[in-house]
């Protein structure tokens, strides 16, 4: 396998008083605008030959050259673990990560991890997560089952985050709850943040980051109410405590509301994603099935009604 290289771009500013992280990001459509600062901040990009700010404001006509180094090896280890593979193109991957499998290494999870799953599958992936997140687009909790995308490579991996950024991707998870909400249609927008008294969870917090999350209710059994939730944004555990917010937690989930005899984790599944795909630009809806546990729960909830 040949040696990675860097890559060296000559451009020229064609607006006068663009900041020169916006322009470099523009005109280098693969390198987003966060990564088009550390860059600059790491001296891979200069302004007529001279070391600059991101916040530096060009002039027309002013040379810039970027240098772009090859993606840093990935720390995460590949690992034969078998994938429910969903969907897979030479741009992205597609998978139904089961229940229990942590998305990417992290304290307490070296390994076994989806990201040491996807690295023996593909080989090669999108170096703009992290050394320990590549190819991670965006996340699930360890303990919910579902859908997740990864990217092959830069460029989808840019096209996908800035959707998300935009908030045209659109995530159908399946949530059973605890008794039935009032209304059975909603909209909960409330802000997320840390928890101040306990930093394992997260909670309604006024100074928080706005977080939007719309449910229906599809079906009612017994004692519990089964749930569409689609996130509007994306933060951590965000349906998790929402639902609990509102006096309904999702069956199951040990942290925001108790264990259950019925299910050994939160019933909370990642039921279907759309989005746009990153080469063709085509509307794609990928669908992973309920997971096999929560299908039996559902089951004999149903029986018991």
């Amino acid at each position: 396998m040949p040696e990675a290289r860097a890559t060296t771009t000559e451009l020229v500013a064609d607006v006068a008083g663009e900041r020169l992280d916006v322009f470099v990001a523009r005109k280098l459509p693969e390198i987003t605008r966060s990564r088009a600062q550390r860059l600059i901040d790491d001296g891979f990009v200069d302004v007529a030959g001279q070391r600059a700010k991101a916040s530096l404001r060009l002039e027309a006509g002013q040379h810039v050259r970027v240098v772009v180094p090859p993606a840093a090896e990935a720390a995460a280890t590949p690992e034969p673990i078998t994938l429910d593979v969903i969907y897979e193109d030479a741009d992205l991957l597609a998978v139904n990560k089961p229940a229990g499998m942590t998305v990417h290494p992290a304290p307490g999870h070296p390994a076994s991890t989806l990201v040491n799953a996807i690295l023996a599958h593909c080989g090669d992936l999108s170096g703009v997560g992290g050394v320990l997140r590549p190819g991670i687009v965006h996340r699930l909790d360890r303990d919910t089952s579902g859908v997740i995308l990864v990217a092959k490579n830069d460029a989808a991996h840019n096209a996908l985050a800035r959707q998300l950024k935009d908030r045209t991707v659109e995530k159908v998870y399946v949530a059973l709850v605890e008794g039935t909400p009032d209304p059975v249609e909603g909209l909960i927008d409330a802000p997320i943040a840390r928890d101040p008294r306990n930093r394992q969870r997260m909670a309604i917090v006024e100074s928080g980051r706005e977080a939007v999350t719309a449910y229906r209710v599809v079906e009612r059994l017994r004692g519990a109410s089964l749930l569409e939730a689609r996130p509007k944004t994306g933060r951590t555990h965000q349906i998790r405590v929402h639902l609990a917010a509102i006096g309904h937690p999702i069956v199951g989930d040990r942290l925001y509301g108790r264990a259950s005899e019925l299910v050994g984790r939160q019933f909370l599944h990642a039921l279907r994603i759309t989005f746009e795909h990153p080469r063709t630009g085509e509307r794609m809806s990928l669908e992973a099935p309920l997971a096999d546990d929560l299908s039996t729960a559902l089951a004999r909830l149903r029986h018991a009604d």
